[in-house]
């Protein structure tokens, strides 16, 4: 492991470096190894093996029952499209549709109406699962929610199998150590690939002044720990959610409405006011899941290049710093092809 930060692209240098060192001072809550027998990626692009839907209540209006349509295509990338707009382009992931990344990414294309919210928890599924080229269709740009994270969106891929394309998958890599310092001595760093390998893995900690505290793991990215991931819930202090119940309705970027006590983790200042989920040797890791896999990966997949390969960083990192990294790494021309 990389004993410094590497470039520092964005950020107080002293501070990264601080913020590094209290990163690698963090124990390790969970490690995965590396298993090359685990479900490796197909080294070439891939799609669904059918049309599948899912539906669920709505995220911004909770008495709306909202459906999402995974449809398999062999047009390279993802593409969300808003079928009550029929006179709008397709939406396609990628750091260059990122409209605002205020408690969520929300992607737009052309028409300021022609957008999609809280793209995170659908986006993941890109990287988690290897998957290179799907449509998302839905009614509205409010997508569903569920009371298992994203984990009703894998089971449905999984119904659906994924299946080869002809073309070979792309693999990019990061030509340096790099990293970008944020607010409250976060930073995000990425490394190279060891040998040429054509893996993802991640590295994350989360420090909150919450019952959540402190935690960290470390895991490669395939599907079984991505589906692991994937059952991790948004975690909010109860202020945030006495918040948004209230004052936080009058505005467009807090009017969650969708959430309940058992769709998301509520932590208050010294313990959970609902059950934490995935346990492990008795502490919840489920708030640094749902960032590591649900929030860091979507990140990634707005590289619309192909799949990224090396180690991620991330240490009390959130979305606008994860799209801040991708937008630096196209701007100064840092990532190569494999």
């Amino acid at each position: 492991m990389l004993e410094g930060p590497g470039r520092i692209l964005e950020g107080d240098d002293d501070q990264v470096r601080r913020s590094y060192d209290a990163w690698g001072a963090q124990p390790v809550d969970e490690e995965i190894a590396r298993d090359p027998a685990a479900s490796a990626f197909s080294p070439r692009q891939t799609t669904l093996g059918g049309y599948v839907s899912i539906s669920g209540p709505g995220t911004y209006f909770r008495r709306a029952q909202r459906r999402l349509v995974f449809d398999p295509c062999d047009r390279h990338g993802w593409w969300f499209d808003r079928e009550d707009l029929p006179e709008s382009l397709r939406i396609r992931v990628s750091v260059n549709n990122v409209w605002t990344t205020i408690r969520s990414i929300v992607l737009c294309s052309g028409s300021p109406h022609n957008y999609m919210r809280m793209v995170e928890h659908i986006i993941a599924l890109k990287v988690g699962l290897g998957l290179d080229n799907l449509t998302v269709r839905l009614q509205s740009g409010d997508p569903p929610l569920f009371d298992r994270g994203s984990l009703d969106l894998v089971e449905a891929a999984e119904d659906a199998g994924i299946v080869e394309l002809p073309a070979a998958a792309h693999y990019l890599r990061v030509k340096e150590p790099v990293t970008i310092g944020g607010p409250h001595g976060s930073f995000l760093t990425l490394l190279p690939p060891e040998d040429g390998a054509r893996d993802l893995f991640v590295d994350c900690a989360v420090d909150f002044r919450t019952a959540i505290g402190r935690q960290r793991i470390r895991f490669p990215v395939n599907r079984d720990t991505f589906r692991r991931g994937a059952f991790a819930r948004t975690n909010a202090s109860l202020s945030l959610v006495l918040y948004i119940k209230t004052i936080g309705l009058l505005f467009a970027d807090t009017r969650n409405m969708g959430y309940t006590m058992r769709n998301i983790l509520v932590a208050g200042p010294w313990r959970y006011l609902n059950r934490p989920r995935m346990l492990h040797n008795g502490k919840s890791l489920e708030a640094v899941w749902h960032r590591a896999a649900l929030d860091l990966l979507a990140g990634i997949a707005l590289i619309d290049r192909g799949r990224l390969a090396g180690t991620v960083i991330s240490y009390k990192a959130g979305h606008a710093l994860d799209v801040k990294m991708v937008a630096e790494l196209y701007k100064r021309g840092l990532l190569e092809y494999m």
